[in-house]
């Protein structure tokens, strides 16, 4: 017997409705205390005209309002929340989403990707300093110091589409030998002068291209391909320099795709290959990655950027210059791990009258008796200042033989005095002093010492130590909340712009939880952990 049962599109009309439908208002579903209150109320007031000019005054108006998807996008970041799609089905389930949405209809996930990648790109940054601006000015930041450090995130691309600058140069290089020895051969059959030039080897080979396009027009050359059918000089000649011209193209638009790096990953060319702390192989397996450095003050993150060198060295003077940037004000002090230390970062810090708290990189060896006892090491020798000499372990001097200039990565210049011992012919400490064959030499540049020996002391003062325990609790902390809490470990987007867009979303989101956490446990103004006691 068949079943009377017929099934809907419209799941009411399957039975009787159960309860009262009112048109309920969300407000009494969402906690008097819930941080969605809190981030509405903050991002309300920020100025969006950057915003709203990346859209068209042509056209219909967009579905839900710009700055409501701000809020939304902002809130689902807070909430661990990163793929449109999930975030599409939150807006349509999800008490505080709706509560957002505040009647509009629940954006579609193509709105959201579309908003995120496309609209929001060139407002975002401004939008987060913004919100730091406003913690300043509700005297949440101390503005007395900055906790700087770095981290490593996988980017979203594969791991074994690599391309290696040393590895394409020695291609490149081979290919351009035999390009040599082809149109040596050219030139002899042909009578022609060629010449392959490194500085236009594009430009000559597609001249050597057209020469032979147009004499198999004039000599009516058949082109044949398969087995078993023999090609003509021209024809061969023509395959030949277009495969050349081809590969050439190619190891140029790697060339330019480096822009100062070792290597680039195919799938986000902007990614650099760098070495994770999760290594769950336990083989150093390279994967493409962003370095990613953040500025906290106060438990709240002040400023944050991308980089792509794999040495945190490198970022504190560009990174401190965006934060100052940014922020409209200069800190009094610098706070940072031993990853920071250069003779540029202090004389940088020193220009702008800020006080370095930088740990030395050879601080943690200081304390062992093995570095005690290494005679080779200058700390370990007596130095003269009046002499400028240095007296090793078997008594003899080392004296400066000449300066020389050393230019850095950035293009910072430093002057390196080389000391050099009067004679270690003979010398029976000499295994344990150095392996060079001749004399012992000392590389030292004296500016980078005395800056050194200065954050060095400020490090070991009352304040340094309260700033170092400080700073291994508030940016070390945000970034295990970020990668372990807030379970980011690998990037959504490609490219540097988006990747740079998904960490300001995401460090908003952090500040505003942590300002619902700071007021919900009366914590308000508090910039510092004080140092415990011990008994």
């Amino acid at each position: 017997m068949p079943s009377k049962l017929k099934y809907h599109k419209n799941y009411t009309e399957l039975g009787a409705v159960y309860q009262l439908v009112l048109p309920l208002s969300l407000e009494g579903l969402v906690p008097d205390d819930d941080s969605v209150r809190l981030l509405s109320h903050e991002l309300e007031d920020l100025d969006y005209s950057l915003l709203y000019q990346a859209y068209s005054a042509k056209g219909r108006n967009p579905v839900v309002d710009p700055k409501t998807m701000f809020k939304i996008l902002t809130y689902a970041y807070s909430q661990n929340i990163y793929s449109s799609r999930r975030i599409e089905k939150a807006c349509r389930r999800d008490v505080n989403f709706m509560w957002l949405l505040a009647g509009q209809k629940a954006p579609d996930h193509s709105t959201i990707a579309r908003f995120r990648t496309g609209f929001l790109a060139e407002a975002c940054e401004s939008l987060f300093y913004q919100m730091v601006r406003r913690l300043n000015q509700m005297g949440e930041l101390s503005k007395e110091t900055v906790f700087i450090d770095g981290t490593k995130l996988e980017a979203c691309a594969n791991k074994y589409t690599f391309v290696w600058k040393k590895s394409v140069g020695k291609w490149e290089e081979k290919m351009f030998w035999n390009i040599q020895k082809a149109v040596t051969l050219l030139n002899r059959e042909y009578v022609q002068s060629f010449c392959i030039s490194e500085g236009s080897r594009v430009q000559d080979l597609q001249k050597i291209c057209r020469f032979l396009e147009q004499l198999c027009e004039e000599e009516h050359t058949v082109f044949v391909h398969g087995r078993g059918k023999r090609r003509s000089r021209n024809q061969r000649y023509m395959e030949l320099f277009r495969r050349f011209l081809e590969r050439q193209t190619v190891y140029d638009w790697h060339t330019a795709s480096f822009r100062g790096r070792n290597n680039y990953c195919k799938t986000d060319p902007d990614a650099t290959f760098m070495h994770m702390k999760d290594d769950h192989m336990r083989n150093a397996q390279l994967k493409p990655g962003y370095n990613v450095q953040i500025g906290v003050d106060s438990e709240y993150i002040v400023s944050t950027d991308i980089f792509q060198d794999r040495n945190d060295v490198w970022t504190l003077v560009p990174f401190l210059k965006t934060m100052e940037k940014n922020l409209g004000f200069r800190y009094l002090s610098v706070t940072a791990d031993s990853g920071y230390e250069s003779e540029e970062g202090y004389t940088y810090l020193r220009e702008r009258k800020q006080k370095a708290y930088i740990k030395p990189q050879t601080y943690e060896k200081w304390k062992k008796r093995s570095f005690k006892q290494d005679i080779s090491k200058r700390e370990n020798m007596r130095y003269e200042e009046t002499t400028d000499t240095y007296t090793c372990h078997a008594g003899k001097k080392l004296k400066p033989l000449f300066i020389k200039k050393q230019k850095s990565k950035s293009g910072y210049e430093s002057k390196v005095t080389v000391y050099e011992c009067e004679n270690c012919t003979g010398c029976p400490h000499k295994e344990k002093c150095t392996r060079a064959k001749g004399n012992k030499r000392l590389y030292i540049s004296k500016s980078f010492l005395e800056k050194r020996q200065e954050s060095y002391e400020n490090i070991l003062s009352e304040k340094g130590v309260l700033y170092r325990m400080n700073r291994s609790i508030q940016v070390e902390g945000a970034f295990g909340v970020l990668k372990n809490d807030y379970e980011f470990q690998r990037f959504l987007l490609r490219g540097k712009t988006k990747v740079k867009l998904e960490i300001l979303l995401l460090c908003m989101g952090y500040n505003l939880n942590k300002l619902h956490a700071k007021i919900q446990n009366e914590r308000t103004g508090n910039h510092l952990f004080p140092v415990k006691e011990t008994t």
